[in-house]
């Protein structure tokens, strides 16, 4: 008689354990998943923000996915929420060495001019199609790492802009589908080094000094911000207020492109389309405006977060 109270005891015990899980696991659906990369004694990881917490993914789930890019194309969010309803969250986010969102893209492509107060600012035309530009893995840095102000010149620029990162990958993406084709969102500064930027038509120089651009703090899953949703981009320069712009008053919508962009390159699951820049740009102040060594930039989006960088100067 024992032995079967004893047994139904442990079985019991088993399903109030297993509906606990299931429950808490729906209500973390109901969370905004926040994902990061991070060095971890010097090895390359992956996690869930939880509050100022954050979960290591990567001992988790890093049999099948060894990267973020990875999970993103795995499509294993659902994986990643369940493990953090089963797993308490045990690192600081704070004490963490974040890397950009998306460490290993395979491409970084930016949309230029789709702004019209940038556009105006700049004293360029309006173009029928957007203007793209590609940025390299080299030329960014994660949440609170420095950006470095190169030798070669002091003309460093801030770019407020929202990311986007691809999930489901594809080719001629029509503008009615591209929603479907996001896994999330993320802040980025699209540092600049101007007289570079300009000392020719094409602007590949100035957009890809090393380390001058953020790209941060996490990235928020798709799910968490609705097809279309009006998002607040500004940016802060040692906590003044230099741009600010709403998704709604870009030129070329995220949509368009993707539309676009895919229709040149197949798009592959945690490629990065930087979205714009909004008037404000610091060459274009009178005085001008650049960012030099201590200063404090923040990029924020109010759906997604903040991303906070310090200017540091390269040492030759």
């Amino acid at each position: 008689m024992a032995l079967i109270h004893s047994e139904a005891f442990g079985l019991f015990s088993f399903i109030v354990s297993k509906t606990r899980n299931a429950i808490q696991f729906l209500i973390n659906k109901d969370i905004a998943m926040k994902l990061i990369s991070f060095l971890l004694n010097q090895v390359s990881c992956y996690g869930a923000v939880h509050g100022n917490r954050v979960l290591n993914l990567t001992p988790i789930l890093g049999d099948q996915a060894p990267d973020l890019k990875t999970l993103i194309a795995k499509k294993m969010f659902a994986q990643a929420a369940e493990a953090l309803s089963k797993h308490t969250p045990d690192l600081l986010f704070d004490d963490l060495h974040l890397l950009p969102v998306i460490p290993n893209p395979e491409k970084i492509l930016c949309v230029g001019l789709n702004y019209h107060d940038h556009v105006k600012e700049t004293g360029r035309d309006l173009t029928e199609k957007p203007a793209i530009f590609s940025r390299l893995n080299s030329s960014q840095v994660g949440h609170a790492q420095d950006i470095m102000r190169p030798p070669e010149s002091h003309r460093l620029d801030y770019e407020g802009e929202i990311a986007i990162v691809i999930g489901e990958g594809g080719r001629r993406i029509s503008e009615a589908d591209a929603w479907k084709h996001i896994a999330g969102y993320a802040c980025y500064n699209d540092g600049s080094i101007r007289d570079w930027q300009n000392f020719t038509t094409q602007w590949t120089a100035g957009k890809n000094f090393w380390r001058t651009g953020g790209f941060g703090p996490w990235m928020v899953t798709a799910d968490e911000i609705k097809p279309g949703q009006t998002l607040t981009l500004s940016t802060r320069l040692n906590g003044v207020e230099l741009q600010r712009a709403t998704t709604d008053m870009m030129i070329h919508s995220i949509p368009r492109q993707i539309a676009y962009i895919s229709t040149f390159t197949p798009l592959e699951p945690g490629d990065v389309i930087v979205t714009g820049t909004p008037g404000g740009v610091g060459n274009k102040r009178t005085p001008q405006v650049f960012m030099k060594p201590g200063d404090v930039v923040e990029i924020e989006v109010d759906a997604v977060g903040i991303l906070r960088n310090t200017i540091k100067d390269d040492v030759a």
